[in-house]
């Protein structure tokens, strides 16, 4: 569909490198986005960039650790250099810790909000300025069902993730004066590395699959779609919304 392409767009992805943000990178591209690729893994980060242009698609790749602020203005400012600065960013860099909170060291707990709560921060507030001058955007925050509902050995991830939807809440009132979107997609159970735990215990994996309404994990490239729809001119109604993708998790 004509307003569902990206053509002419620039869109930052964060975790690129693997899962469901290179997933959506490679869709966004696919849509006709130059995609900004940004991860600590410059290796993977080159084998997904090289992976877009053998399909026909225009990519770009930024080493940047995330948690740090000096790093993630270096990052922006080669982003900016080299396309212009973007029209679309995804928040999508994020760690999962599974253990009981009295076991947890301040050190971890500080690991996993730096990776999927601060470098969000600090990503929006490199690229909104530019927006904001542009007087469009798209931004979107990878949250998680586990914003909506918790499991046990849970409890930085349920935190991080909450505080993403109270981000996207909040910036998207402060943006919508300036034509920008903010919303978060919340995935559920998907097959990605952060899960292999799971996947690759059979027990377990047959546990987890009964507890899915749809009987089935989520495919990586289910998430691509959906991240384009929001990125488009068909979403420019949608702002300040969470979009559950979960095959049904949250809805027992």
């Amino acid at each position: 569909m004509k307003n569902h392409s990206l053509d002419g767009r620039v869109a930052v992805v964060t975790g690129a490198s693997k899962g469901l943000g290179k997933q959506m990178a490679m869709a966004l591209a696919e849509a006709g986005a130059t995609v900004a690729l940004v991860a600590r893994n410059g290796e993977l980060l080159e084998k997904v960039k090289a992976e877009i242009e053998g399909r026909g698609g225009k990519a770009h790749a930024f080493v940047a650790d995330l948690r740090e602020e000096e790093d993630v203005a270096r990052m922006a400012g080669q982003v900016r250099a080299a396309t212009g600065g973007p029209d679309v960013l995804i928040n999508n860099a994020g760690i999962n810790l599974r253990k009981p909170l009295h076991e947890f060291s301040l050190e971890e707990w500080h690991s996993v909000m730096e990776t999927n709560l601060d470098s969000a921060f600090l990503c929006n507030r490199a690229f909104v300025p530019g927006m904001i001058e542009k007087k469009f955007g798209r931004i979107i925050n990878i949250a998680s069902t586990m914003a909506h509902v918790a499991l046990a050995h849970r409890t930085a991830y349920c935190t991080s993730k909450s505080g993403l939807l109270g981000m996207t809440k909040a910036l998207a009132l402060e943006l919508a004066p300036h034509g920008i979107t903010v919303n978060s997609i919340s995935p559920g159970p998907f097959a990605t590395e952060m899960n292999t735990v799971l996947t690759q215990d059979p027990v377990r994996n047959a546990e987890f699959i009964s507890k899915i309404p749809v009987g089935r994990w989520g495919r990586v490239d289910e998430i691509g779609p959906l991240a384009v729809f929001l990125c488009s001119e068909a979403a420019g109604f949608i702002t300040g919304a969470d979009i559950l993708i979960d095959g049904g998790w949250t809805a027992q």
